[in-house]
């Protein structure tokens, strides 16, 4: 699996985006969230099983004016 273009060395089965928020300490209030280029709601990241060959993306939103 993939995160944000690198390598990650701790899937599992059963892995959920949520577990890998958890473990990369993603504490921000604020995220877009892809898997394989489709985008993922908050109520999801729970239930979002990921696979060995998916390519995750998690951005920080950030807004200034």
């Amino acid at each position: 699996m993939k995160l944000n273009n690198r390598p990650y060395a701790d899937w599992h089965e059963g892995l959920t985006i949520r577990g890998v928020m958890e473990h990369m300490n993603f504490t921000w209030p604020k995220l877009v969230v892809k898997v394989n280029g489709q985008l993922i709601w908050p109520e999801d990241y729970d239930k979002v099983v990921l696979n060995e060959d998916d390519d995750l993306k998690i951005h920080h939103l950030l807004g200034g004016g």
